[in-house]
């Protein structure tokens, strides 16, 4: 789900809610003795109404990450949602366009099928829909935006480029498609859409943002692109476009960002994320605040994948300040680490324990809700209070 990031950042390459009312209704006056005389009166079967929106059921989530696999095998899938059932967890996030762009059930797009996207993970999407209904389990839709390699190289019009007209790569030799192009837009809020149609209640755009390595300083933007926009700019208005269109489905949009943006405007700036901005626009903001996602002494902390609770809670307090006199904004629903960092040289194995102290720092940083990441979906279940009875 995330990358090493320059610009100081030390990652791995893993990876308040707007309400509608309900439709008003007109229905005839009854006729009473002081109304006059009665030419013709009637008696509507039902209501007429005049105009609809759709109505949409925020959950406060605490959930995790499931890959299309996992929620594509039926038997692995069931023994997930036997533990959201026997604990706190209610929600899942699962791969609908994954890291490789691929698309996880069947989807009957124009550009999906022109491409030919489809990797069916997930054969029988009305099943599993219908079974996380069952038992009260709110999916979300994860949507890998801007790292796409499958569409950056069947369109490569739309991908990044070098001077020379050859395709722009990152360090695993991955190409990225263009954050200003807005044929690039259309195609996520397309595949968002046919998520909603699916079943899912919300879109959670991953990757919304722009490349960091250092071989993709030798993009060169189209003038026609970026109409003089920064990376900022463009990120931002693609955030704006996007829960405009998904919002009017009736579907929730949240987007997962950097935790270093919140207090880092140099890393903001690299990767095009403006943490309060954003918030603005969407329903649910994700910072990413994995304690091993920060290096030595951020927050005054030695080594913070050694101590989950500062970090998180550090993190989270960052989260609040930039925040405050918002408004009324995005919800700040945090991704949490329930993995081991072992490619660090200073970590500590991540088990119950662990989990169970980030999610007490959230608490105590006054947010609700949260996820856990584990890019295997192995999950240490027993940090989890149990459910409710």
């Amino acid at each position: 789900m995330k990358k090493w990031m320059a610009a100081g950042l030390l990652l791995l390459a893993l990876t308040g809610c707007t309400r509608y009312e309900p439709a008003r209704e007109m229905t005839v006056p009854e006729q009473t003795e002081d109304s006059g005389p009665e030419e013709e009166s009637f008696e509507p079967e039902e209501p007429i109404v005049l105009y609809t929106e759709p109505i949409r059921e925020p959950v406060k989530v605490k959930g995790i990450y499931v890959s299309a696999y996992v929620a594509g095998t039926e038997s692995l899938m069931d023994e997930i949602i036997a533990q959201i059932d026997a604990t706190e967890l209610n929600a899942v996030v699962i791969d609908v366009k994954d890291d490789e762009g691929r698309i996880t059930f069947q989807m009957d797009s124009p550009v999906v099928s022109q491409i030919g996207a489809c990797r069916l993970y997930i054969q029988d999407m009305p099943s599993l829909m219908a079974k996380l209904k069952e038992h009260d389990i709110y999916p979300i839709a994860r949507v890998v935006a801007f790292r796409d390699p499958y569409l950056a190289e069947k369109k490569p019009e739309w991908s990044l480029h070098k001077a020379d007209g050859s395709i722009c790569r990152d360090r695993q030799g991955l190409a990225w498609v263009d954050p200003y192009k807005k044929e690039v837009w259309d195609y996520l809020v397309e595949v968002g859409r046919m998520a909603g149609e699916a079943g899912f209640k919300e879109i959670q755009f991953d990757y919304i943002r722009f490349a960091v390595d250092r071989t993709m300083r030798d993009v060169v933007y189209n003038e026609e692109d970026t109409l003089g926009r920064t990376k900022t700019q463009a990120v931002m208005e693609f955030t704006e476009y996007a829960s405009e269109a998904l919002k009017e489905e009736g579907l929730f949009v949240s987007a997962d960002v950097f935790g270093a943006i919140i207090k880092s405007q140099e890393d903001a700036e690299a990767v095009g994320q403006d943490y309060g901005a954003m918030a603005e626009k969407l329903d649910y903001i994700c910072p990413m605040i994995y304690p091993s996602h920060y290096g030595p002494g951020n927050f005054g902390i030695q080594y913070p994948d050694t101590q989950p609770y500062d970090t998180v809670y550090q993190a989270l307090l960052g989260s609040r300040e930039c925040l405050d006199g918002l408004g009324e904004g995005a919800a700040v629903r945090p991704w949490l680490q329930d993995f081991t960092a072992s490619y660090l040289e200073h970590y500590i194995p991540y088990g119950d324990e662990e989990v169970r102290q980030q999610i007490q720092a959230v608490q105590d940083a006054g947010y609700e809700e949260w996820i856990l990441w584990d890019a295997g979906v192995s999950y240490h279940y027993g940090g989890l209070s149990a459910g409710e009875e």
